[in-house]
């Protein structure tokens, strides 16, 4: 029961937390930089396949070995955070190599964001899985 309240939650707040990210943060950036490219209303279901499979990657590799050897939150920040900047890295450094208007401050930003945002979630999800199954 845990791990799929640990997962629930992981992905619940990882949905609500890049939601304001997102709406505040990154999208007036990628504006800026590459406004004409992008879509009015972005497509749902690939960004829901990314959040669900990176968010299962997480649990795989770091959330519910924190749960069953009970590591500590400071290491599922860190390790969650590392799968966050692989994966939020990878899509912008394949972008900056090579699309020619994309740019630093895009790099930068998303992967920051990317990688606390990864990070983040896992450590809650993991604090409330086992404050509520303890």
């Amino acid at each position: 029961m845990s791990y799929t309240l640990a997962y629930v939650v992981t992905f619940l707040v990882f949905l609500a937390v890049d939601f304001v990210g997102l709406s505040y943060l990154i999208k007036p950036l990628f504006e800026r930089a590459i406004g004409p490219l992008m879509l009015e209303n972005f497509r749902v279901v690939p960004a829901f396949l990314f959040y669900a499979f990176l968010v299962f990657v997480v649990m795989w590799f770091v959330s519910w070995p924190a749960l069953s050897a009970d590591k500590s939150l400071l290491w599922v920040f860190g390790s969650a955070a590392l799968i966050g900047a692989a994966a939020y890295g990878t899509y912008e450094f394949t972008n900056y190599a090579i699309l020619k208007d994309w740019t630093t401050t895009l790099v930068m930003a998303d992967l920051a964001w990317g990688t606390f945002l990864t990070g983040f979630s896992a450590t809650a999800g993991v604090a409330l899985a086992r404050l509520f199954t303890s």
